[in-house]
């Protein structure tokens, strides 16, 4: 019998012993690479909300400041002015736990006061040392993943010596600085950033890999969604065309030992996953 593999939050037990856990994207942004701009008011915010839910998204991640390469940094203010009032909206149309893409503890602690569950900081708790703390502070699940530069010049000329070994060091660091400042093992997420600091041979090996970073032993999450990787290999320009090729890596990703995969298009990701998941654990029953 599978022992269960719980992330506990403020809105209920993830459980990802047998299940790929689906993390749908909210973006509050005017900017974002995919759609920035298209849930900026309250009402399409909320609409889109409760559209994943149903859809089957098991977590909402919702961000307020852009990360995409060569995206300009906003100011905590105006990242709280963007999200906390939609935040409080969507929780009470919402029954799943709440993600905030944030690396600004004065962000991070509005939005866990409003209710917030999860904490997904892109620079593995390293912009701000106060982060960490905030998380403990608060026991929430915090999401680590790695980065190579900032998202304003990550994509200028990364270059790694061995990109796996580097990668899961500053994950294993990263775990440390969490674990330092109160943060429970049980509540520690690993990401090693696709696209974040990455060229895309990079990227591909991450995903081909992605079996080495279940020795760190903690879930791993996986964002590949309508990410450029995309485009490089199949040649879509637009992102919204890039469903086909999103499926392929979040399948690949699952079969790898990915049990989060944070995506767009939360319905259709979500039959992919079930479907994979299907392959991955029902046929082991014959062995």
């Amino acid at each position: 019998m599978t022992k269960r593999k719980i992330i506990k939050t403020n809105r209920g037990d993830l459980d990802y012993s047998r299940k790929t856990l689906i993390m749908g994207i909210l973006n509050l942004t005017p900017d974002s690479f995919s759609d920035g701009g298209k849930y900026n008011d309250l009402d399409s915010a909320l609409k889109r909300a409760e559209e994943m839910e149903t859809a089957g998204a098991d977590i909402i991640d919702i961000g307020a400041e852009s990360s995409r390469p060569y995206s300009e940094r906003v100011s905590a203010a105006e990242e709280k002015k963007r999200l906390i009032p939609v935040l409080k909206e969507i929780l009470k149309v919402t029954t799943v736990p709440i993600s905030i893409d944030s690396y600004k503890s004065s962000v991070m602690r509005a939005a866990l006061e409003a209710g917030a569950s999860i904490v997904n900081d892109i620079s593995g708790l390293r912009f701000d040392e106060k982060m960490a703390a905030t998380a403990a502070e608060f026991e929430a699940p915090v999401i680590i993943m790695h980065i190579q530069g900032r998202p304003e010049n990550m994509q200028d000329n990364p270059s790694y010596q061995n990109l796996i070994f580097e990668v899961k060091k500053y994950l294993w660091d990263g775990i440390k600085i969490a674990k330092e400042a109160g943060v429970k093992d049980e509540d520690i997420i690993i990401d090693p950033g696709i696209g974040f600091g990455k060229k895309q041979v990079h990227n591909l090996q991450i995903l081909n890999r992605l079996e080495s970073f279940k020795e760190l032993n903690y879930p791993i999450l996986i964002g590949t969604s309508r990410k450029s990787l995309i485009k490089f290999v199949v040649n879509k320009n637009e992102v919204n065309e890039r469903l086909f090729g999103t499926a392929a890596t979040v399948s690949t990703s699952i079969l790898k030992g990915a049990n989060i995969v944070r995506v767009h298009d939360v319905a259709e990701i979500k039959k992919v996953a079930v479907m994979t998941d299907a392959v991955k654990w029902e046929g082991n029953h014959g062995r």
